[in-house]
């Protein structure tokens, strides 16, 4: 049988079970309600991608197989594999579906966002600038230009596809939404740690939901977000800036580990591929 065929196969059902069943672990509880909103956010991030490290190891070692494996391999896929594969397929098309929806034009342009996934602008409604005083419209750049500087519409993006694979799990979701909770408070902070007054940028917020009207197209990073978000936005605006925690090592300690994960999966799977894919079910061979 034809090795390509065999993995695509393998990779959409091994690796799209593993990333469906990783969204219904329990979600993040959040952070402190006096933790620094980057601190949190970092966390979230972290909380995002956790549950599709077994996936990527998963892909590492077929892939490891594959690249040792003759283009026809005497692994054959059973007859049902296809009825396997096709409830995992159909999430996948959904979320491609919903990633290539995302990347249209919105109908109704965003008061204030930070758009574009590789080279990200900041738009700002001229009615808006009309309703803000120049402190507040300072404001309103400065939490702008932090979203455009860690390219967070590009993250966002990516983000919701990792959420849309594990489709229909209501705990992968909330973990999305406490993220991009805590991306708004990461922002907020950020623009204030570079000179900007909390109330100035509290103000834009109140003068935006004003104007706003279901305005939260995706993937944009938006200056307001659900009236909820605006009102703890809000408090810390008005409140003492947190201070993060100086070191940032969780990331890097989760990447290294990961990298060491996934080094090691390809290494299992060139060494030892046809063991492990002839003990999945989908295989005869």
């Amino acid at each position: 049988m034809n090795r390509d065929l065999v993995l695509a196969t393998l990779i959409v059902a091994v690796c799209g079970s593993a990333i469906w069943l990783a969204g219904w672990l329990p979600a993040h509880p959040g952070g402190a309600a006096e933790e620094s909103g980057r601190a949190a956010e970092r966390r979230a991030w972290l909380a995002l991608w956790l549950p599709l490290v077994p996936a990527a190891a998963a892909l590492a070692a077929l892939t490891g197989w594959a690249l040792q494996e003759p283009r026809l391999t005497d692994e054959v896929l059973r007859p049902l594999a296809p009825l396997f594969v096709a409830p995992v397929a159909a999430v996948w098309l959904r979320a491609a579906w919903r990633a290539r929806r995302a990347l249209a034009r919105p109908r109704v342009p965003p008061l204030a966002a930070t758009i574009g996934l590789f080279r990200p602008r900041i738009a700002i409604d001229p009615r808006l600038s009309r309703e803000l005083d120049a402190a507040a419209r300072a404001a309103v750049l400065a939490h702008e230009e932090a979203h455009r500087r860690h390219r967070d519409p590009l993250r966002i993006w990516l983000a919701q596809i990792a959420t849309d694979l594990q489709w229909p799990s209501q705990r992968a979701a909330a973990r999305f939404l406490g993220w991009r909770r805590a991306l708004e408070l990461a922002r907020d902070e950020e623009a204030r740690a570079g000179g900007v007054d909390g109330e100035d940028l509290a103000a834009a917020l109140v003068g935006a939901a004003r104007l706003a009207h279901g305005r939260a197209p995706s993937p944009v990073a938006t200056l307001i977000d659900a009236e909820q978000a605006l009102v703890l936005r809000v408090g810390r605006l008005l409140a003492p800036l947190r201070t993060p925690p100086a070191p940032r090592w969780l990331l890097g300690l989760a990447f290294a580990g990961s990298l060491a994960l996934l080094t090691g999966s390809a290494i299992f799977g060139l060494a030892h591929g046809d063991l492990l894919v002839r003990a999945l079910p989908l295989v005869a061979g």
